[in-house]
């Protein structure tokens, strides 16, 4: 797989000044997009500040982008997170004491979103109202979520989208770089996969493009150099309200190796496709799914291994995704269970002692999610926390009512006059 990226920006058909800057800089992996605000010059400035502030941060701790690169695990990719986080903060900072210093420059900000590609994974790091879209098989995902009061109010439930478009607070964003000192950033990694599209813009672009299903067409097209001048030319058809930037990033296959390309292809897929039918993330979008699955990771287990023992402690929760294991209690077998089944969910909310021995039964796959990950997940995210605590109680509710069923069953054959323990009628 390999990279192919291009990107524009235009002042738009209203604006005598384009305050957008972006960034394409394939030897680092860094695609970005700022949209600057806070008065003619102060924007332009905030914009590419965090710009190359945000390359410079990245390029100086080349270290920690090779480590993830040559070493994918909890671990590395807590410390590329929390570098593209560090990177963001920083142009935060020092846009925030440019400002101070200098009463002209006052109340500058940018919009910024910026995508990392490393190896074959991405990390977002996203502040503001500026996107970032994936096309995969035809689909479209918006992975960015928009920083602004009409998004707020529509998670709320007091806007509809509909409302939220002909709102006098359209433009009205909750999050900016260099506003204040320190900024939220949302960050996200996820796989990268041959024929993924990916589309970096600021609003002068979405407010334009609102169907999906027409933007999907638009990035999937055969030329990948020539879609960032159809979008911009899209826009100031549409109206070119504001400055319009778009930023396009292709992973396109590697001819040396497709066979191994589309097993990582089928494997991404399986993963994402397994945890949607689990029914504790039935709720979840595909933004929280991708982020349910950056936390867990990936277990085989031969034939004949013991996966979890009665009666000890745990704290997985466990997805099979290929293969097959065997639950038994007391030295008795009860159930198998196959690929798309989970188990040992408990443990993400109780340190109770493991209630049953699962087992191998053939070579098994498994996704894993230990307790520690999962609540540092639920406490920054507290929208997907609702949805994960809602299925919990479905799911629970769903079992007491079998084992009520199952009780009343076995009471009912107790009372049966055949049964020579039933009690008698008065």
């Amino acid at each position: 797989m390999h990279i192919a990226s291009y990107g524009l920006t235009d002042v738009g058909r209203k604006r005598d000044h384009n305050e957008d800057y972006y960034l394409v800089e394939p030897e680092l992996g860094l695609y970005l997009v700022c949209d600057g605000m806070g008065g003619h010059a102060a924007g332009e400035v905030a914009s590419e500040h965090a710009s190359l502030t945000v390359k410079r941060v990245l390029t100086e701790n080349q270290t920690v982008i090779d480590e993830f690169k040559a070493n994918d695990t909890p671990q590395t990719r807590e410390k590329i997170a929390g570098l593209v986080e560090t990177a963001v903060q920083t142009a935060c900072n020092e846009i925030y004491n440019m400002a101070t210093a200098d009463d002209g420059k006052a109340g500058m900000g940018t919009t910024l979103e910026m995508l990392l590609v490393v190896g074959g994974k991405g990390i977002m790091g996203h502040v503001g109202d500026s996107r970032l879209y994936m096309v995969r098989s035809g689909q479209i995902h918006q992975l960015s979520e928009d920083h602004s009061y009409c998004t707020e109010m529509i998670k709320r439930g007091k806007m509809t989208r509909e409302q939220a478009r002909n709102s006098p607070y359209a433009n009205v964003i909750t999050r900016a770089v260099g506003i204040q000192e320190s900024v939220e950033v949302d960050t996200l990694l996820f796989d990268i996969v041959a024929g993924d599209t990916f589309l970096i813009c600021s609003d002068g672009l979405s407010g334009y493009t609102e169907d999906p299903n027409e933007l999907a067409e638009l990035l999937s097209g055969g030329n990948t150099e020539s879609i960032p001048q159809t979008l911009v030319d899209l826009a100031n058809q549409r109206g070119g309200k504001d400055n319009v930037t778009a930023v396009i990033v292709r992973a396109e296959r590697d001819d040396t190796d497709p066979e191994q390309e589309d097993e990582r292809a089928a494997d991404v897929h399986l993963k994402l496709e397994t945890l949607k039918k689990i029914p504790l993330f039935r709720y979840l979008t595909y933004q929280e799914l991708v982020k349910v699955l950056n936390i867990t990771y990936l277990e085989t287990f031969e034939p004949g291994t013991t996966i979890i023992r009665e009666g000890e402690a745990g704290e997985e929760l466990y997805i099979v995704l290929a293969g097959k294991v065997t639950v038994s209690n007391d030295g008795t077998d009860i159930v198998d269970l196959h690929p798309g089944v989970h188990f040992g969910e408990m443990a993400l909310v109780d340190q109770s002692p493991r209630s049953a021995t699962i087992v191998a039964k053939e070579p098994t796959r498994l996704l894993v999610v230990q307790r520690r990950s999962f609540y540092t997940l639920i406490r920054k995210e507290p929208v997907l926390a609702v949805k994960l605590l809602w299925s919990f109680v479905q799911v629970l509710s769903r079992r007491l009512r079998e084992t009520n069923q199952q009780l009343s069953g076995v009471r009912n054959q107790l009372e049966t006059p055949e049964n020579p323990f039933a009690t008698p009628e008065d």
